[in-house]
């Protein structure tokens, strides 16, 4: 076989790439889906909680950062504004401002007369006030930096005023974040992994629910009763629910087919006891004439079994609960019955029945499914030609109804059927009593359920001219004509 002939293969919907992980077998698990979903959500509240605890972390460090600058600012300050600077700073005050760990000096030292008298000519603060140390961000190098600036006035010349500006980097400010979330991070994924832990307890916990569903289903051996229960949880009663409409289906399957294999040994059972009576006499017998004789009365039983076997399966097949979901198309009975007549009408000729029609011209719509209301009146047409008799007229017609249903009649001028037996006409296996004719009693419970399927009513009345007329009543076309 080629590759183009190989059957497709359905694959299964993606799952996380942590369900994976948890299902290296493939197999479907509730449990490891409800902690997979779970587990996905608390390790990003983990990396939210993260991000949020160095965003914090971090303004703690600026804030004790900024106050430790202000202060080293304040204090160089002090020391200029006792010393007598004259154009330059004393050696002792720049070799405190010189001092860097990073070797990097970030300083600048100017007289509002002699200009720049040490440090940085670049590192110069917007505005600076006295008193108080003033706060600014600046970029020196590509780098960037936190620095502050206080003005003082000099000590030699009180016209004179000094500004000094210290920046630093931001390095130890991120280190110092760094290692606050560091230090959280453990405690938070303990506490993350104790809600996990936590999470799978209950989940093991809470499916232990199914169990009493579980114990009552593994005892059933043929029982289909409906399993939804006070027992049963709430987040699977459609679950429930659903298999209780199966299980209604499979009860109606079950018991159309016991009805059936009953009909069919309670129908069959007398053809084939007369087909045995009939072989055996052949057999004692075997002369030309009581071997017609049986073979005649062989075929007869043989053709009843036969019609009686096929309006059973005709009747099984109208009540199997498939036909319920039949896709319903529109049907335009003013031509789709005349067709179907024009087939049977050599076989009322036979029969020695006048079979005609009478409609309208115009389309009459209804909502239908050709095959089963071919069996429909099919099943009308053989009852009337099988009971009405020879030299009888059957007519069918249709009709429209003031509230615009579609009537479907059958109408013959036979022996009719007694008013006390109306009622019980489209039982199974109802025969009306003294009739001679051979049957099944299947007819028109075949039309009795698929009108049913249809939605149509079937009413059995006596015609006027004294025989049976039968009138089946379909509602409006509710699927557009396109």
């Amino acid at each position: 076989m080629s590759d183009t002939d190989a059957a497709p293969v359905t694959s299964a919907p993606p799952q996380p790439w942590l369900y994976r992980i948890l299902t290296p077998d493939g197999r479907q698990s509730l449990r490891r889906r409800l902690l997979a979903f779970l587990l996905i959500p608390l390790m990003l509240m983990l990396m939210i909680e993260s991000l949020i605890t160095y965003a914090g972390a971090l303004i703690y460090s600026n804030h004790v950062h900024d106050r430790d600058l202000a202060d080293n600012v304040s204090t160089m300050a002090q020391m200029l504004s006792k010393e007598n600077v004259n154009g330059e700073i004393s050696a002792q005050a720049r070799f405190l401002l010189d001092y860097d760990s990073e070797g990097h000096n970030y300083f600048s030292v100017s007289s509002q007369k002699h200009g720049l008298l040490a440090g940085n000519p670049q590192l110069q603060p917007p505005s600076a006030a006295t008193g108080d140390p003033t706060l600014f961000n600046t970029t020196q190098e590509h780098r960037k930096l936190r620095a502050a600036s206080i003005s003082i006035p000099a000590a030699h010349d009180p016209s004179d005023k000094l500004t000094l500006t210290m920046a630093e980097t931001l390095r130890d400010r991120h280190q110092r974040a760094r290692e606050i979330l560091f230090l959280s991070i453990p405690a938070q994924a303990l506490l993350i992994a104790a809600v996990f832990a936590l999470v799978w307890y209950g989940v093991r916990i809470g499916l232990r629910a199914l169990d009493p569903l579980t114990k009552r289903l593994a005892a059933r051996e043929h029982d289909l009763a409906p399993i939804s229960d006070v027992d049963v949880p709430v987040e699977i009663l459609p679950l429930t629910r659903t298999i209780d409409g199966l299980f209604a289906r499979l009860r109606g399957m079950l018991a159309l087919q016991e009805r059936f294999i009953a009909d069919a040994a309670h129908q069959l059972r007398t053809p084939l006891a007369g087909l045995r009576v009939h072989v055996e006499r052949a057999q004692a017998d075997p002369s030309p004439a009581t071997v017609n004789d049986a073979l005649e009365h062989i075929q007869r039983l043989t053709n009843r079994a036969s019609r009686t076997s096929t309006q059973l399966l005709a009747l099984t097949r109208a009540q199997s609960p498939e036909h319920e979901t039949g896709v319903h198309a529109l049907i335009d009975l003013g031509r789709f019955i005349p067709e179907l007549l024009s087939l049977r009408v050599h076989e009322a000729l036979a029969a020695g029945v006048d079979l005609g029609y009478d409609g309208p011209s115009a389309p009459v719509w209804i909502d239908g499914d050709r095959t089963t209301l071919q069996e429909l009146l099919d099943n009308l047409i053989d009852n009337s030609l099988r009971y009405a008799g020879r030299d009888s007229i059957v007519t069918v017609a249709i009709t429209i109804e003031d509230d615009r249903q579609v009537c479907l009649s059958i109408e013959d001028n036979g022996p009719g059927v007694p008013a006390e037996f109306l009622a019980r006409l489209g039982e199974r296996f109802f025969r009306v009593p003294g009739c001679h004719e051979e049957g099944t009693g299947l007819g028109l419970a075949i039309v009795q359920r698929i009108a049913e399927r249809h939605r149509a009513r079937v009413h059995y009345l006596s015609s006027n001219e004294g025989g049976l007329r039968v009138e089946i009543l379909f509602p409006p076309a509710q699927t557009g004509k396109g």
